[in-house]
């Protein structure tokens, strides 16, 4: 239990720099001549890169292959997270495509295209005593379908007048910036595994680091350019209760088809505590190569701030919960 409650901490104070971050971006914004002394952008860029070549390294091909045949725990994980998520928020698209709170809609929708966050979902599901190995592969697998499906899912909705969406330019970055560092770290994995293995801690705490640089550099924009003028507070609010109700949806129905399944307990846990997590650094990779327009980053940076944010505080004190009852049903 003080093992759990050390990344509950730990979880804590990271959502506490998150903000130190967004305030940090008001008060002391980066500016473009800073580049000539340090360029935030290139390093966040190869830091990306980084953490998806370290994803690949962090993988165990043999216990992935033998866990491939839990094929209806996989199937569900990454159909919430693709098809149960992105459906529950099309549900009312009717009622906002004609008006002011369609990019509002918009940016919640592409929180529910993302895919599943690795770190996190991981270290949950250790919590509460799930199945570690197909957390794992399903949080990675998710990151590389996300690949296509994000961009795939957004298309439906972008509008076609916005000219800064090049799609070959998308697939690009993606290839780059995802796909062959994972692709690369899997190739590795057999070289380098101990030395991972060894460093985990480090590896964990440089993933927050680019995360939070970020959330940095995208909110000195939003600051320095004015951007929140045009994010009224109502919009705050109904994203929050939007995410919020989106998540419990999520879980709720996940938590019920994995009780239809009869899946095992542990495969219980990995199903809704997989299926209903989503990435901030996907959600921040795609932002900067969907052709998000620069006024409206931040509004779309927002419901996966929120929602990571809650995700975690929620999560941690659920696996937690899981965790007790588990050991007190078992001595």
């Amino acid at each position: 239990m003080k093992l759990s409650r050390i990344k509950l901490d730990k979880q804590n104070i990271f959502l506490l720099l998150l903000i130190v971050m967004v305030a940090a971006g008001k008060l002391i914004p980066f500016r473009s001549e800073y580049n000539q002394y340090f360029n935030l952008s290139a390093f966040i860029d190869w830091g990306i890169a980084a953490i998806f070549l370290l994803y690949g390294l962090k993988l165990n091909i043999k216990e992935i292959i033998k866990d491939i045949s839990n094929w209806k725990l996989h199937l569900l994980v990454q159909a919430g997270t693709f098809i149960i998520f992105p459906m529950l928020v099309f549900l009312f698209y009717g009622f906002v495509k004609d008006t002011e709170f369609f990019v509002t809609w918009l940016s919640i929708f592409f929180l529910a295209s993302l895919p599943s966050t690795v770190s996190s979902s991981v270290v949950m599901v250790s919590i509460a005593k799930g199945n570690v190995t197909s957390a794992i592969f399903n949080a990675s697998i998710s990151g590389i379908i996300g690949i296509v499906m994000t961009p795939l899912l957004m298309s439906f909705f972008v509008q076609p007048d916005q000219e800064d969406i090049n799609n070959a330019e998308i697939i690009q970055q993606l290839l780059l910036k995802v796909l062959l560092p994972i692709m690369l770290g899997l190739i590795l994995n057999p070289l380098l595994k101990n030395w991972v293995t060894k460093y985990a801690k480090i590896i964990a705490e440089f993933d927050k680091m680019i995360i939070l640089l970020i959330v940095y550099e995208s909110f000195s924009e939003a600051f320095s350019q004015n951007v929140f003028a045009s994010v009224p507070p109502s919009v705050f609010l109904i994203i929050t209760l939007s995410v919020v109700s989106l998540f419990f949806s999520v879980y709720g129905i996940l938590k019920l088809i994995s009780r239809k399944f009869h899946f095992k307990r542990e495969d219980v846990i990995t199903a809704t505590f997989c299926g209903s997590k989503k990435s901030l650094v996907h959600g921040s990779l795609f932002i900067m190569v969907l052709g998000i327009p620069e006024d409206q980053k931040v509004l779309f940076l927002l419901p996966v701030m929120i929602y990571h944010s809650f995700q975690l505080f929620y999560v941690s004190w659920l696996a937690n919960k899981i965790e007790k009852k588990y050991r007190l049903q078992n001595g």
